[in-house]
């Protein structure tokens, strides 16, 4: 796993909105726009930003789901249909990206294009119709942007945590250590070819019983069991030395399930700190209710209402396999991870050992 800098962790925040300030001195730094894209096997993310003293002031963002990795599964390919789905979400990105005359750029896709088949035709399709680079990233690649994307919500009180990421068509999940000058180092990884795309084809979501429940969970279980096996997770966890920090659609939506809010409001779920008890009993509630009582939930809807009970059962495997006290929310990941890397600065040293 390569990083594009071996240096000490830059404080960066793109919650923050801050002055721009030159972090190198010239004039044309402040300048500077940056683009990253995020293209998942469900969602296409887009964030544009310019940096400032303290991190980077984001000043577009566009998220819409496209589902570019429906039937993959199945065929081994990616369908007419959610190829067209995502060009059209590239598309706008590629406008935005123009009208914001954006310098510096990296658009990255993940898990369903790494699968497909036709993956090389899409890629000369995304390039034809909206000008854009796709970069097909490796799991390990995929697995650091992550870290970096999240460093700062990684509390300088814990010597060590684990990250994970539940995907649409994969889960990562990564042990980091913290040495010293606050460098983070990746020890242990795995990318689980298990998301909430891939996994809720498998298994019938809108209408799931305690007994397919349990067997999904302990589809997740089998590749969590070879991952302590090579990382002894539960040692560093008895001794209450490692974090657990998870981003992704499941948990923030989860967060905001717990906290009753109306509507999503990442200002109050991103960061947040959650009691492990009280979400893993929540994820097991919500994957188990009437799929109506589910669509009902505000936070959740209707793009979301099979997806989360995937993301869920995921959720529950890890949680009953690693005992914490809290977890920490993260609303955050792989585009942050890019720009971080773009504008020089979150390095995250690796490779690490991987199943």
């Amino acid at each position: 796993m390569s990083s594009a800098q071996d240096e000490g962790i830059a404080k960066l925040s793109p919650a923050k909105d801050e002055p721009a300030k030159s972090r190198t001195g010239p004039y044309a730094r402040n300048r500077a726009v940056y683009s990253a894209i995020d293209l998942g096997t469900n969602n296409c993310r887009l964030l544009i930003a310019r940096p400032t003293y303290a991190g980077f002031r984001v000043v577009d963002a566009f998220s819409r789901i496209v589902r570019l990795g429906e039937g993959l599964g199945a065929t081994g390919r990616l369908s007419d249909e959610a190829m067209d789905r995502a060009i059209a979400a590239l598309k706008i990105c590629a406008q935005k990206i123009r009208h914001k005359q954006v310098t510096c750029m990296r658009s990255v896709a993940t898990e369903a294009c790494r699968t497909a088949k036709n993956c090389d035709i899409f890629v000369a399709r995304v390039k034809a119709e909206t000008g854009l680079n796709l970069d097909v990233i490796s799991p390990a690649e995929e697995a650091r942007l992550a870290v970096v994307g999240c460093q700062s919500l990684l509390d300088p009180a814990y010597g060590h945590a684990l990250v994970f990421d539940i995907g649409g068509g994969s889960t990562e999940l990564i042990l980091v250590e913290r040495r010293p000058k606050n460098r983070l180092h990746i020890l242990a990884w795995t990318s689980m070819p298990y998301g909430v795309v891939n996994l809720s084809e498998r298994f019938d979501c809108q209408s799931l019983d305690r007994a397919r429940y349990a067997e999904m969970v302990g589809l997740i279980r089998a590749h969590l069991d070879r991952f302590e096996a090579l990382a002894s997770l539960r040692t560093l966890q008895k001794n209450g030395a490692m974090q657990l920090l998870g981003t992704s659609g499941t948990i923030t939506t989860l967060a905001s399930v717990q906290m009753g809010l109306p509507r999503y409001d990442r200002n109050k779920v991103d960061g947040a700190w959650l009691e492990q008890a009280s979400i893993h009993d929540l994820a097991r509630n919500i994957a188990l209710m009437p799929y109506e009582a589910r669509l009902a939930e505000p936070c959740i809807g209707e793009d979301r209402v099979d997806y989360v009970v995937a993301g869920c059962a995921i959720l529950d495997a890890l949680l009953a396999q690693w005992s914490f006290k809290r977890l920490r929310v993260a609303d955050r990941g792989i585009r942050e991870g890019v720009l971080r890397g773009l504008m020089g600065a979150g390095a995250v040293i690796g490779p690490g050992r991987t199943i």
